[in-house]
């Protein structure tokens, strides 16, 4: 299981060999008891939150109304105090690099000690039996099993269906970076490794020329994945990352499990396989079920078949009719594999599903909130449908695959999709007496669904929730079309007892964009007209409806950048109890969000005085 060095004694090798059967078996113990805490808190929180929604009817000082608040200090806050403490300090205090790069201190603690744990385990008891420190036949042999041992769980994380998030309850894509951390940890403990047999070179690194090839091409490979997994290449050229990162993985195994089938080290290697192997099996069951009628177990011949469309020059809209059988939760994605668009048949890409698992839209009726006394009903029925009949996704355009997506939607083309989901995590909002939705862009994809599941929650006695805020930067006042029909929807179908507040802010600047009551005083352009952007075409279809919107109590939309900093503190100030805040967009959003609710808004003096519990989720953009 190791290099054997020439100069290396008996005892030396009896000692090493101990060690390189019992070293990696207690990092994984390490690993095994973090992962069960880790665990146990996301499951006793889950079951708490379902708990908190059972008693919250029967306290009074919840149902208290949220705009006569009297804070009072209390000390049987201190529990409820300290979880904000520990929310603020390991998800909330942030290593910002660069302007889009992010790690929360909860990552960075989880990085700094899988780090150390591993360097620990590589350089103690390196002393050699003649009592040479750090002997280099010691660290450089023990370095590159402890590699090698992590290479189940590292691939493991990279999968869609494992046992890591069942254990934790954590979703596999907010694993994602633990899995880049602990492949570029294990790098590094190979690249050390092989530094370790050129400076001291071992009997078996001279005499067996195969295995040393094998070790070669294996962490040249390796290398390789680390480049294509940076930030800016997984962003910007994701089938690049997707080939190279599928290609080279699969080369770095082979050849590792041969460099270390040598000297009987490949047991850790060959598991990677397997685990591998089971999540691709699994996805293609999924896959096969929820596309059945491609396949020939029922008739529905394209039912799958998606309409694509431009809603902006960045945005491309794919619909497809919702499958009977394929149900998910607001905030989840689906992987569409397109095999016309799609370089290679078999691409798969995540989007988040826009649309409402629900029949809310269409069979509730309406509570007027308007302020006129009249039934906006009929008005607001078209494109609203399909948020609870088909399935919708709102995807940006870069290049590469949606570039060509874009072409298709430029004609309005059809196109056959399979559908892989869904995927991912789904908040659980019911406890929460105050909920504020942030998104930007395309990123109301994840906050619309969970708006209308706020809505629906609460008209059926499901959900606590008093007060639903829901924020939306936008980059023309023409994007408001996308889902005004909806919004409208959401607000005449809330309870007397929700109060929903819906802040719209336009970010573009006066010469390219329009405010919301010239886009509604539109009608019937020539697309052909000088001086007309596609933004302002697509918008002038519907001026109904814009007007519409703006007179519902509640809805507001403005000019300029969103102060989220002063937004959120005025919420939290208004909030008692139990507060959520939800976002989804770019990188500068939600840094911003996490500035806002550290301390003092959010703090223990804030809870102990009766100030809210705040919990935040997030969702970012991209494929990173």
């Amino acid at each position: 299981m190791f290099s054997e060095s020439s100069q290396a004694s008996k005892a030396d090798i009896t000692i090493l060999t101990e060690e390189l059967d019992s070293y990696p078996q207690q990092v994984w113990i390490f690993i095994g008891v973090f992962l069960s805490v880790v665990g146990c808190f996301q499951w006793s929180s889950h079951i708490h939150s379902k708990f908190a929604r059972r008693t919250h009817h029967e306290s009074d000082e919840e149902t208290a109304p949220i705009h006569n608040i009297q804070y009072k200090f209390s000390l049987r806050r201190i529990p409820l105090a300290f979880i904000n403490f520990y929310r603020v300090v390991a998800f909330r205090w942030t290593l910002e690099i660069g302007k889009s790069y992010t790690l929360n201190m909860a990552e960075v603690f989880v990085t700094v000690a899988y780090i150390a744990l591993l360097l620990a385990y590589a350089f103690i008891n390196t002393t050699s039996v003649e009592g040479q420190k750090l002997d280099v036949f010691y660290w450089s042999n023990r370095i590159a099993v402890l590699a090698s041992s992590q290479f189940p769980i590292v691939t493991a994380l990279g999968t869609k269906n494992n046992l890591v998030s069942l254990v934790t309850g954590i979703s596999y894509d907010r694993l994602n970076y633990i899995h880049r951390m602990m492949a570029r940890t294990c790098f590094m403990l190979l690249c050390i490794h092989g530094v370790g047999e050129v400076i001291y070179p071992s009997a078996q690194n001279t005499s067996n020329n195969n295995w040393v090839q094998a070790g070669t091409i294996s962490l040249i490979a390796f290398a390789v994945v680390i480049v294509v997994s940076l930030r800016p290449v997984r962003s910007n050229i994701y089938e690049l990352f997707f080939y190279v990162h599928f290609i080279g993985v699969l080369i770095f195994l082979v050849a590792a499990y041969f460099h270390t089938n040598g000297i009987f080290g490949s047991y850790w290697v060959w598991p990677s396989f397997v685990i591998w192997a089971l999540d691709r099996f699994i996805r293609v069951v999924r896959l096969i079920v929820f596309n059945h009628s491609y396949f020939g177990f029922k008739s529905g011949s394209g039912t799958m078949d998606a309409t694509t469309e431009m809603l902006s020059e960045d945005i491309v809209r794919v619909r497809l009719r919702r499958p009977p059988h394929f149900h998910w939760s607001p905030g989840q994605a689906a992987y569409l594999i397109m095999p016309s668009v799609s370089t290679l048949p078999f691409e798969a890409h995540p989007f988040t599903i826009a649309s409402f698992d629900s029949s809310l839209l269409s069979t509730a009726e309406t509570e007027d909130q308007s302020g006129s006394g009249e039934n906006h009903e009929t008005q607001v029925l078209g494109s609203s449908n399909s948020l609870w009949k088909e399935l919708v996704f709102l995807v940006n355009v870069h290049g590469g695959f949606t570039k060509k997506l874009k072409e298709v939607a430029a004609t309005k083309g059809t196109v056959k999709v399979f559908v892989d989901g869904p995927y991912g995590p789904s908040a659980d909002l019911g406890s929460y007496d105050t909920s504020v939705l942030v998104a930007g862009g395309s990123g109301i994809s994840y906050t619309l669904p969970v708006l209308l599941s706020v809505i629906e929650q609460v008209r059926k006695g499901k959900s606590s929730c008093k007060r639903v805020v829901f924020i939306w930067s936008i980059r023309q006042a023409g994007y408001v079309q996308w889902i005004e029909e909806a919004l409208i929807k959401a607000v005449q179908l809330a309870p007397p007892s929700l109060t929903v507040s819906i802040r719209i802010f336009n970010t573009g600047s006066p010469s390219t964009t329009q405010s919301m009551e010239e886009v509604s005083g539109l009608s019937n352009p020539d697309p052909t007209e000088k001086n007309v952007t596609f933004e302002q075409v697509v918008t002038r279809k519907s001026p109904s409806t814009s007007s519409m919107l703006l007179s519902l109590r509640g809805v507001k939309m403005e000019s300029g950048r969103s102060d989220l900093d002063a937004l959120l503190k005025e919420e939290v100030s208004m909030a008692s109890g139990r507060m959520s805040v939800s976002v989804c967009g770019s990188h500068g959003i939600a840094r911003a969000v996490r500035h806002a609710l550290r301390f003092p808004v959010s703090g223990p003096s804030s809870v102990l005085s009766g100030g809210p519990s705040v919990t935040l989720y997030v969702e970012s953009f991209g494929y990173a």
